[in-house]
């Protein structure tokens, strides 16, 4: 029988007090005018864990800045092609994800004021797009050409 002290579980108390870091929630699926979508890819894990669900999804959105690193919370709206918005949502991560049915689309992708728009044709298999915008050599930091994948 294993015996239990106030020093073993002092430090189990102490991390969870000062709010030690636990493992991120999974991504959730949501929906917005009967358009289902998810977004996230911060970390390897979560990045794994959205191509594992890639199959469920029309379109792929991927936001990088021009020298290839991920950035994150990217506005996107994607309207149909009489207009209409169907999803206006704030990526958390540089992969955004949604169902639509084939069709064509305009897709908005705004990153700290910057905005890319394009018509896409969506159909049955995904469709992987991707919002590159230039570096701001003020707040981004840019890896060298021999660190780039």
């Amino acid at each position: 029988m294993a015996l239990v002290s106030r020093w073993n579980i002092a430090p189990v108390v102490l991390a969870l007090a000062l709010g030690a870091p636990q493992a991120p929630a999974a991504e959730t699926v949501m929906t917005q005018n009967n358009v289902s979508f998810i977004s996230g890819g911060v970390g390897l894990d979560s990045e794994e864990r959205l191509k594992a669900r890639e199959k469920e999804f029309s379109l792929k959105l991927v936001f990088t800045l021009i020298e290839g690193n991920y950035v994150a919370d990217v506005g996107v709206k994607v309207a149909d092609a009489a207009g209409r918005t169907l999803v206006e949502h704030v990526a958390d991560g540089p992969f955004f994800l949604a169902k639509l049915p084939a069709g064509s689309y305009s897709v908005t992708a705004t990153h700290e004021g910057r905005t890319h728009s394009r018509k896409v044709k969506v159909a049955e298999r995904l469709r992987t797009e991707y919002f590159r915008w230039p570096s701001n050599p003020q707040t981004d930091f840019v890896l060298p050409p021999e660190n780039r994948k």
